[in-house]
This record gives C-alpha cells, sequence and structure tokens, in this order.
C-alpha cells in the first residue's frame, strides 16, 4: 500500500493524519512538513523507527498507519512587511511610470512640425542644456527688445521639465506658437491652410541663437583645456552656455597665391555649427569638412 496516514512530531507540536505517498519522493512529502511547519525541506530532518528520511528515496524505511514520525529543525522568521509596498505598473500615474520605466517622452506632431520636434529632442539630449535651463528664471510674457529670446527660452524650459514627468506623448503648443511669433517663416501656410515643412538645420541655428542670449556658462568642476598660447582655460572666455559647449573654434591662414613673398595672415573665428560640403565625389566626413574650409 504506497499510501499512508501518519503522525509527525514537531518539538511541542503534532500533526495527526498527515498524507504520505511512497510513490512520490520524500521530498514532496517534506515540502507538506514545509506547509505545516514553515520548516524549509534541507533544513528538516525527519527521522522515523529504522532510520532517517531522504530526500530522493524511501531506502528501507517500513512504514504503517497510524505511525508517529519525529521532524527536527527551526522554521526561518516569518519576512517583515516591506517599508514601501510594491507598486504595479497599472496603478502608476503617468509620472511614476516614466520614472520607473525611464521611458522617453515623445512629441506630438502638430502639422509638418517633425523639423522643430527633432530639434528640441536632439538639445534635450545635452545635460548641460537641461541643467542651464533649470537655472533660468525667465517669465513666458516679457516685453521690449529681447522678448523673443525670453519667451521661447522659457518654453523651452517649461516644455523640458512637463517631458521629464510623463511617458506620453505631448504637444509642444506653446513652444511652436512663440516660434511662429519670433520667426515667421516657420509660421508659412499652404494653398490648404496646412504648416508647410522647414528645415530643422535652419530651426536648430534659430534655437541655439536665442540660448545663446539667455543661457549663462556653466562653472566646472573640472578645468577645460587650455589655450596653448596664453595658458589661460578655454571656459573662461565664453560668455554664455552655447559658446561653452556647442560653439566652433577654427584657425584661419590666408595666404595669397599670387605673391610668395607675401606672409600669410593666421586667426581665428567661431561658428555654431559645421558646415560638410557633400556630392557624388565625397566618401568620408573628413574630406567634406576639409572641402568647405579650403
Amino acid at each position: 500500500m504506497p499510501v499512508f496516514t501518519v503522525n509527525v512530531k514537531w518539538g511541542k507540536e503534532k500533526f495527526d493524519a498527515v498524507e504520505l505517498n511512497t510513490e512520490e519522493p520524500p521530498m514532496v512529502f517534506k515540502a507538506q512538513l514545509f506547509a505545516l511547519t514553515g520548516v524549509q525541506p534541507d533544513r528538516q530532518k525527519v527521522m522515523v523507527k529504522g532510520g532517517t528520511l531522504k530526500d530522493d528515496e524511501w531506502g528501507n524505511i517500513k512504514l504503517k498507519n497510524g505511525m508517529t514520525l519525529l521532524m527536527m529543525g527551526s522554521a526561518d522568521a516569518l519576512p517583515e512587511e516591506p517599508a514601501d509596498r510594491p507598486k504595479f505598473v497599472e496603478d502608476m500615474t503617468e509620472e511614476q511610470l516614466a520614472s520607473a520605466m525611464e521611458l522617453p517622452c515623445g512629441l506630438t506632431n502638430l502639422g509638418n512640425t517633425c523639423y522643430m520636434n527633432a530639434t528640441v529632442q536632439c538639445l534635450r539630449s545635452v545635460p548641460e542644456l537641461k541643467t542651464a535651463l533649470r537655472r533660468y528664471s525667465g517669465a513666458l510674457r516679457p516685453s521690449g527688445e529681447n522678448a523673443p529670446s525670453q519667451y521661447i527660452t522659457a518654453a523651452l524650459r517649461d516644455l523640458y521639465e512637463t517631458m521629464e514627468k510623463t511617458s506620453s506623448s505631448f504637444p509642444p503648443i506653446i513652444l511652436l506658437q512663440f516660434l511662429h511669433m519670433a520667426f515667421p517663416q516657420f509660421a508659412e501656410k499652404g494653398d490648404q491652410g496646412q504648416y508647410m515643412q522647414q528645415d530643422a538645420n535652419e530651426c536648430w541655428l534659430q534655437i541655439i541663437r536665442v540660448l545663446q542670449q539667455k543661457l549663462e556658462p556653466l562653472e566646472l568642476e573640472t578645468p577645460m583645456e587650455t589655450d596653448s598660447q596664453s595658458g589661460t582655460a578655454l571656459a573662461s572666455t565664453k560668455k554664455n552656455l552655447i559658446d561653452q559647449y556647442f560653439g566652433v573654434e577654427f584657425e584661419t591662414t590666408m595666404k595669397c597665391t599670387e605673391s610668395e613673398d607675401e606672409e600669410p595672415v593666421k586667426g581665428k573665428e567661431s561658428q555654431l555649427q559645421l558646415s560638410c560640403f557633400i556630392n557624388q565625389e565625397v566618401k568620408y566626413l573628413a574630406t567634406g569638412l576639409r572641402l568647405v574650409r579650403v
């Protein structure tokens, strides 16, 4: 008879009529005891007349109904309730979901506005720019000569703050309206009243020039490279954050090709983008950049 009913004595406790099936490995019976006592199977020592119960085989142990088995072993302490209850995705707000999943926020296309959305997302990948925008205290409704640069900078700051709190797509309506006010060329409409497609590079340059007027340079924990001639840190010469992180400086040499005796004139130029000349013969970026500077 493979199934028996036995009693199990564990310390001061006794469990009567526990079913034991010898057609199953002893580990199954130990799992039953774990459910009754809380003692893990690997910490159990079950003794019966004739020997000690193993994990994988019954051996020569002789069993009969009503016999008493002695179990030794201590139960683990019950785990304490966590201080912070687990929160499921279905119960999270958009802000909590964005933080937990680290999902980027998308921008809604408001009608051929992908050029602006791409520019905004690209700029958002620069942590130093986001830091400078958080420090910027300008309002959305200024007046005066520098009004466009102030309300576009403030609108971009507020847009990034909103994007940090959600993983859903967000419509950048305010920034688009201010962009149209400051640069009417981006507000051009077609024959059917829809916004016309615009160039992302042109949008990039306009926004960069706006930020150039309003964002102060950051103080660096580690010094930047120094000028080889003066020995002074280059960061100290930057008047704004855009020049500090986005500016490109060129060393130029002008030489008169018609006069070998004339000394070349050397100088420096600063720009906000690095142009690349592209045609069918240009196969590498370095070649295109070199052709632009010739």
